[in-house]
């Protein structure tokens, strides 16, 4: 039941309905009264969310309406979300807020003409599901199917308009095969290797773990004290596009937060290596006199090299006990294994310096100085030589280190005098002092220098490092792409043959890991056992990280059939590179990857583009109400199917979650907020459904002059991803439709606006007026701030108003000619002879006489 009044409403719970003038013949309802105040109630049709979705989600699947089209004429328009690890808890709206994005624009486009793929997949393998299935029983891929069903549900009743005919699963070995295949062409060109090293190892998860799984010396995952261990392991080499890696992030259309990043975990530094000799008159017991034990080290600084008055190397680096003498060995043993029990970032961060001596020393090259060599954890394996020289004066860690130990300091650069601050370590440029025949030049005009005389020495040489690290693939789980290589009896590695691809993860009862460091796969005999050239050898029974499947995913998107490749390069290269990203987590880590693997496919000649991605958004969180992330061990979690299913619907949710704040900010859920959304969606059903036709017989200039403004504002918001201000402009749109007359122009207009946002609505609105969904577009004469309004006539009769400028209005020739380019008096004098045109400017009137 709807209600019209003839005066002020007076019913608070319909506040939210169309107020209009009553025609005559509308009243079918009782009369009301209050006091002076009257109300007539109408029956008019409602706003049923539901019903309207559930309708628009049967046709698009049905129909197949957002298939993609291979090689179409159209522009083509590439857009993806990261695409979701499908836990057992569903997507919550913090989630949702990636593809309500990401559909968002594949509508606007869609909508401009474009040739639109929106496609989606499963980030399947990883520990969660393996953890799961080792406390229920329940197999991995029993667990993941239940998952995406209700993801996929999710999405469906979400209305995204997803190409479902290219859906990918990285746990599929149709998929996983070619993630295989991969590894073998990077194991070919060097790119793939095994190596021993340090590994932080979880005793109870029985996997290693990386840095940033590494939480207070706890395992982010399980909570339990972690280890360092030393295992044999497979890495990918990304240290070898390095500069690739570095020089790309200046041509992407990224957000500079996520380059810089990128730029800082990449770290390039230009510098020297140096070479140390050991002292001879104090070298350790059992060194032998010809053993030629050298430590390297990087410094950005080969200027200040006179100041260096000792060495420090990291705990875990390889000479540590061999330069430990015997009265030292046992307390550099003991403080090494308590220095490895913190994470990189723990060592990084700690104030209170901690070291121990080994009991040797070293030659300063450039003084001949005998200088102490120190073990420290605040120098790191993974950076550089694992190993600096100190140069206390000039460095505010070593000056710390220094004071602390009682170890010497010797300024060797002078601080500018225009410089009063009163630190008592100086680490910027200026005049050398101490530094023999390099005293009073300035630092930076040394430094080649001092390289060029490092190398004639043969002590140094120049040098370029990074701070990234090759990236560790291997993991000694079950749930994860098998690595396709075999050992034969001497340890040698094989590669297993493309004919036996994919090695499929066999079906196995205990999930477990045990402590021999290997996965619950060493236990299948079957599957260990294999022949290659007819000779048994044995499989490697760590699977790939994760992140492995997921560096090509959007390659294979392109052409997600293909069972002979991994993908058909012409298909790759209509589609790719993709034209717009989305997505919050991982955009150091996963977008290096991704990058990384592109650029080794290009110089394979697999594909013709190196970048992966041009336009990268990353999106901020949807906080619980109370301010805190959304977690299910906190409980406080939203399931989009709920919020829909209250009948707020899910172009309600949709719209809210554009609309609440910036896409790349963080906010807070608000139920109020959603409510006053649904109320907006409400009036615009209103508009198109609560009204008698005739309203859109006439039209009021002014209401025209808002909606060409209104197709601008939006237009251009959305351009920029402006969405929460293209939603805002909706609302003043609607406001001033209500307040004037409005024609089905307006109405039109607004749906297909409004379809990015609340597509099932707008698709609705759509239909009513046998609209298609095709973006409008402005009239820039419509923009001009100065519009007179012109009264248009037919042998007298009004059939037009149209606004026109100013400066057209002030003569009769400037009038005439303004109005006849307006589409509707066009209409009118279509197929007519003007035989004159009577022009009141006074009155801003024209009266074309036809017959």
């Amino acid at each position: 039941m709807w209600v019209f009044l003839t005066g002020k409403i007076y019913i608070p719970e319909l506040d939210q309905l169309r107020v209009s003038r009553l025609r005559s013949g509308q009243i079918c309802g009782p009369t009301l009264q209050k006091g002076n105040e009257y109300a007539m109630i109408l029956f008019m049709s409602r706003y049923e969310p539901l019903k309207i979705e559930a309708k628009w989600q049967e046709r698009w699947e049905k129909d197949r309406s957002f298939a993609a089209e291979d090689f179409s004429k159209k522009p083509k328009m590439y857009v993806a979300g990261q695409f979701p690890y499908p836990s057992g808890a569903g997507l919550h709206v913090g989630h949702t807020k990636v593809y309500t994005i990401v559909d968002a624009v594949a509508r606007f486009y869609q909508q401009n003409g474009c040739n639109v793929l929106n496609p989606i997949g499963w980030d399947n393998f990883g520990m969660p599901t393996e953890n799961y299935a080792i406390k229920t029983g329940i197999s991995p891929q029993e667990a993941t199917a239940k998952n995406v069903a209700r993801f996929k549900e999710q999405f469906k009743r979400l209305g995204v308009s997803i190409d479902w005919g290219r859906e990918i699963s990285t746990s599929d070995p149709e998929y996983y095969r070619w993630t295989q295949w991969i590894f073998k062409k990077l194991y070919e060109r060097g790119l793939a290797y095994r190596a021993e090293n340090y590994q932080w190892w979880c005793p109870v998860d029985k996997t290693v773990l990386a840095n940033e799984q590494v939480e207070g010396g706890c395992c982010w995952r399980c909570g339990s004290e972690v280890e360092k261990k030393k295992m044999r392991q497979w890495f990918f080499k990304i240290t070898e596009y390095a500069e690739e890696l570095l020089a790309g992030l200046d041509e992407l259309d990224w957000p500079e937060g996520v380059k810089t990043a990128q730029r800082n975990w990449i770290g390039k530094s230009m510098g020297a290596e140096v070479e140390f000799l050991i002292d001879p008159a104090t070298r350790p017991n059992g060194l032998a006199q010809d053993d030629s034990i050298r430590v390297r080290v990087f410094t950005t600084r080969p200027d200040t090299l006179f100041g260096a008055t000792f060495l420090v190397l990291a705990p875990e680096h390889p000479a540590v006990m061999k330069l430990s003498k015997d009265n030292t060995r046992s307390a550099v043993s003991q403080y090494c294994k308590e220095a490895m029990k913190k994470t990189d970032i723990e060592r990084q961060e700690n104030k209170e310096k901690t070291g121990v001596f080994t009991g040797s020393y070293a030659t300063n090259p450039a003084t001949n100085e005998k200088i102490p060599i120190w073990v420290a954890d605040y120098v790191l394996m993974g950076y550089g030589t694992g190993a600096i020289m100190a140069v206390p004066a000039h460095d505010e860690r070593d000056y710390e280190f220094a004071k602390k130990f009682e170890l010497p300091i010797k300024k060797v650069v002078e601080k500018p005098k225009s410089l009063t601050d009163d630190d008592a370590c100086y680490a910027g440029e200026g005049e050398l002092v101490n530094s023999g025949a390099y005293d009073g030049r300035q630092s930076a005009e040394v430094r080649e220098e001092i390289i060029d005389w490092l190398e004639k020495q043969k002590l140094g040489r120049k040098k370029v490092t990074y701070r990234m690290r090759d990236w560790l693939i291997s993991w000694q789980r079950y749930w994860g792409a098998p690595i396709p290589v075999a050992y034969d009896k001497n340890g040698e590695v094989h590669l297993i043959p493309d004919e036996q691809l994919p090695v499929v993860l066999p079906t196995i009862e205990d999930y477990r890991p045990d402590d021999s460091g290997r996965s619950a796969l060493a236990k299948d005999a079957d599957f260990t056992k294999v022949m290659i050239n007819g000779e048994e050898m044995e499989r490697e029974t760590d699977t790939m990280d994760g992140f492995a499947c997921s560096s090509w995913y959007l390659l294979r998107y392109a052409d997600p059939h293909n069972d002979q490749a991994a993908w058909d390069p012409i298909k790759v290269n209509y589609w790719n590179p993709v034209d717009f990203y989305v997505g919050g987590e991982h955009s150091t880590t996963h977008m290096l990857y991704v990058r990384f693997w592109t650029m080794v496919f290009a110089d394979m000649g697999l594909t013709d583009f190196t970048e992966p991605i041009k336009k990268f958004l990353k999106n901020g969180q949807i906080l619980a109400e109370d301010g805190r992330k959304m977690s299910k061990s906190l409980g406080n979690t939203i399931d989009p199917l709920e919020v829909i299913g209250q009948g707020y619907g899910a172009d309600a949710l949709r719209t809210y979650i554009l609309f609440m704040v910036p896409p790349e900010g963080d906010a807070a859920w608000s139920t109020t907020g959603l409510g006053g959304v649904f109320r907006f969606l409400n009036r615009c059903y209103n508009l198109a459904f609560g009204e008698d036709e005739k309203v859109y017989i006439l039209s009021d200039p002014k209401t025209e002059v808002v909606r060409h403004k209104t197709i601008k504002k939006v237009t251009e918001d959305l351009h920029r991803n402006s969405f929460n201000t293209a939603v805002a402009a909706l609302m003043e749109f609607v406001n001033e439709l209500y307040k004037k007359p409005h024609t089905k122009d307006d109405l039109v207009a607004l749906a297909r606006l409004l379809k990015p946002f609340a597509p099932h609505l707008a698709s609705e609105i759509l239909e009513k007026f046998a609209a298609d969904d095709t973006w409008p577009e402005w009239d820039e004469k419509y923009l001009v701030s100065d519009m007179v309004e012109v009264v248009v006539q037919v042998n007298g009769k009004l059939r037009a108003r149209v606004m026109v400028p100013a400066e057209a209005a002030g003569d009769e020739a400037g009038i005439e000619e303004a109005v006849r380019q307006d589409e509707k008096v066009k209409e009118q004098l279509e197929n007519k002879q003007v035989v004159k045109a009577v022009v009141v400017t006074k009155n801003h009137l024209v009266n074309f006489v036809v017959k």
